[in-house]
């Protein structure tokens, strides 16, 4: 495993190593208390989900809405709170609304939860990792996973905790036996894979420095890209971007080069699109990361890097296990740049805005 002086992001490292043990912990919870269950009794049928959050809990909402639409069948859509604040008349009505947040106190999300709860009558969900904070006493709904709770400022496995809780109401909503099972399975596979994938993305940030890196994602991978793309964003202060995998073609490649590091973010269902732009970047002179599944030659030959999950669950049960070398990538090039992703600059924990009122 790859040495460091400083004492510098030691709680956030801990915290994606934990990550495994975390889901376990949370689904455990949430099988004993069987508050899913209840939950997918009460809340609204044949309407549009909404999934609302800022910043990672914006980009762990996209994971959610297309993991809903998949394993439920029902329309679901990603909103940042802010636009409900500013532009309410784009909120789909009526709606399941589902709030989130790893605080429990980040201002724009509270704003839209008392919105929705006391302007518009609409009850809501609210996910969270605090106790006994603002969003409980708003929302009629609220699923507490206490032991995915951080001391560090970036999300790391309060992100994956509660991305896997609301795919697990999904599977019950959608009646998906095979979701279930491989989210329960994933804690263990993902856990014996941890190290493999911690040594790789350590050697990588070891070996070379990076101008830009680019995150390339389809389907409810795209989410995946977008929070990849904010660990190193947040804990690196690097370049950063994210797109939709083939969107990336249409312009945004003009940028590639040997100091742009692309990671490409293989889907099974998209495989043989995506591994088409992963071989043309390759060929435009871009340093490439591949996460796969399953690494075929033609992936290994086309690419300087290879995360390969071996997961045998189903792919939309892999999506938090798809989470961590972004993690990793950001705190190992956050630490070569001799910076603290325990606490990133210009960042707090909680963002909690003055009233404009």
């Amino acid at each position: 495993m790859a040495q460091f002086e400083s004492d510098a992001g030691k709680h956030t490292l801990a915290e994606i190593l934990s990550e495994p043990d975390i889901w376990k912990a949370c689904l455990d919870m949430v099988d004993k208390s069987g508050e899913l269950k209840d939950l997918n009794g009460k809340l609204a049928k044949n309407v549009e989900w909404v999934f609302i959050g800022c910043g990672s809990s914006f980009y762990l909402a996209q994971c959610a809405a297309a993991s809903w639409t998949i394993l439920t069948g029902e329309k679901a859509r990603a909103i940042p709170a802010s636009e409900i604040m500013l532009f309410p008349q784009l909120l789909p009505l009526p709606c399941q609304p589902v709030v989130i947040s790893r605080s429990g106190h980040t201002s724009e999300v509270l704003e839209a939860a008392e919105y929705l709860e006391r302007t518009k009558n609409i009850r809501i969900l609210a996910i969270t990792c605090g106790s006994g904070t603002p969003i409980q006493k708003l929302a009629t709904y609220c699923v507490v996973l206490s032991p995915a709770d951080e001391k560090s400022t970036v999300m790391t496995r309060s992100f994956t905790s509660m991305l896997l809780v609301l795919q697990a109401l999904a599977a019950i909503r959608g009646n998906r036996q095979d979701a279930h099972d491989g989210l329960r399975a994933l804690p263990g596979e993902a856990s014996a894979k941890l190290n493999q994938i911690h040594e790789t993305i350590a050697a990588l940030v070891k070996s070379q420095q990076f101008a830009a890196y680019i995150y390339l994602g389809q389907g409810p991978f795209f989410g995946v890209a977008q929070e990849s793309m904010l660990k190193v964003l947040e804990m690196s202060c690097s370049f950063a971007q994210s797109f939709h995998a083939l969107e990336f073609r249409h312009g945004p490649k003009s940028i590639v080069s040997p100091e742009t590091l692309i990671t490409c973010i293989l889907s099974e269902s998209g495989f043989d699109a995506e591994v088409l732009v992963l071989e043309e970047m390759k060929k435009l002179g871009g340093t490439i990361l591949a996460i796969t599944n399953q690494a075929t030659p033609t992936v290994r030959r086309s690419s300087d890097y290879v995360v390969e999950l071996s997961l045998r669950v189903p792919e939309i049960a892999r999506l938090a296990a798809t989470v961590l070398p972004g993690q990793l990538l950001g705190f190992y090039t956050g630490l070569k740049k001799h910076l603290n992703p325990d606490e990133p600059r210009n960042l707090s924990r909680v963002v909690m805005l003055e009233s404009s009122k």
